[in-house]
């Protein structure tokens, strides 16, 4: 097995950093000379174990004066270090990194190892040195897409009422799940038609702070209005979310957040807190709306404002497709990355 470019995937769980890793891959595969490594991701090539790819790297590259190991995870990148600092092998290691915060002392001391660093966002990369390009991640909007009928779309999921609104990632205070909670208490029993979904699984400590979520809801008497999904897969998601009439993503913290741009894409207007890259996605309200972080109110106003006026997301959901198309696709960024390790390649 040759390659010129290793891709690592270590973690088994199918997370933010697993989707865009897996549409940066499907696209790279079209014109690179690629080999995934870890754990598989949807429609990507088969991986081989870390151990066969060390392998591959004494082998050398395709074409290349040396191999490059795309890493993104802790652990990935110790192992890219073990193959090139202890057994020596011809390989260049990039890092993406989309914390828009200080890292802690580990990965500070293992990103400083690294021949180069992608930013995604301005803000995550004023942490970094060593940043040979700021690359905002991309949507694939060939798989993300608007419905031709969106009622007829939401019919089609199964799920109650005839018009609905989501949140989508892990739940747990950090991601807002709560707040997403009680925006819905207050806006559901003003919208009878409208069912809301809590797309995404709470995992270990975080199942307790799920529980309270479900009492309260009980407690109010909209346990059949806001369902709780648990994980939807990959291949399911897409047609889920252009569904939708709107996504409302309210996170204390997100290092970028992949969520609202794929709402975009699929012409589903967004409410989102002011973390992330939210602010760069809806680009004063061309896509949607922009909230404090944990105000839940001024995001039920919001939210009530577009489910009683048609025009108004209509004219949203047109402006957050084209935005997502013009300033965010999924071929940008891959584009933008090829050129980084053709930099690498000629000048490492």
């Amino acid at each position: 097995m040759k390659s010129d470019l290793i891709v690592t995937n270590f973690n088994k769980n199918f997370t933010g950093v697993s989707a865009t890793c897996a549409a940066v891959v499907r696209e790279q595969s079209k014109t690179l000379s690629l080999q995934l490594a870890g754990h598989k991701l949807p429609d990507c090539p088969p991986p081989v174990s870390p151990r066969l790819a060390i392998k591959s790297a004494r082998h050398g590259p395709e074409t290349k004066p040396f191999q490059i190991w795309h890493v993104r995870r802790n652990s990935e990148m110790r192992t890219a270090l073990y193959a090139r600092d202890i057994l020596r092998l011809p390989i260049k290691i990039v890092f993406t990194s989309a914390a828009q915060r200080r890292h802690s002392a580990l990965p500070r001391y293992l990103i400083s190892k690294m021949d180069a660093i992608i930013a995604t966002t301005e803000a995550a990369a004023s942490y970094l040195e060593n940043v040979w390009a700021v690359i905002p991640h991309g949507v694939d909007t060939h798989i993300f897409s608007p419905a031709n009928d969106r009622t007829k779309s939401w019919y089609k999921s199964g799920y109650p009422g005839t018009r609905g609104i989501a949140c989508i990632g892990r739940i747990r205070s950090e991601k807002g799940t709560d707040l997403f909670v009680d925006t819905m208490l207050d806006i559901l029993p003003k919208c009878e038609d409208v069912t809301a979904l809590v797309i995404g699984e709470a995992k270990g400590k975080h199942r307790a702070f799920s529980q309270t979520l479900h009492k309260k809801i009980a407690g109010a008497g909209l346990s059949e209005r806001i369902i709780f999904t648990g994980e939807v897969a990959p291949s399911a998601l897409p047609a889920l979310i252009r569904s939708l009439d709107m996504l409302v993503a309210l996170p204390r913290y997100e290092g970028y957040g992949m969520t609202p741009l794929e709402a975009m894409a699929s012409g589903v207007p967004v409410i989102a807190s002011d973390t992330g890259y939210f602010q760069h996605f809806l680009a004063n309200e061309e896509a949607g709306y922009i909230v404090p972080l944990e105000d839940y109110q001024t995001a039920a106003k919001q939210v009530l404002q577009m489910l009683t006026d048609e025009s108004l997301r209509t004219k949203l959901a047109t402006g957050a497709v084209n935005r997502a198309r013009a300033h965010f696709s999924l071929q940008k960024e891959v584009a933008s990355i090829n050129e980084v390790y053709e930099r690498l390649w000629t000048n490492g």
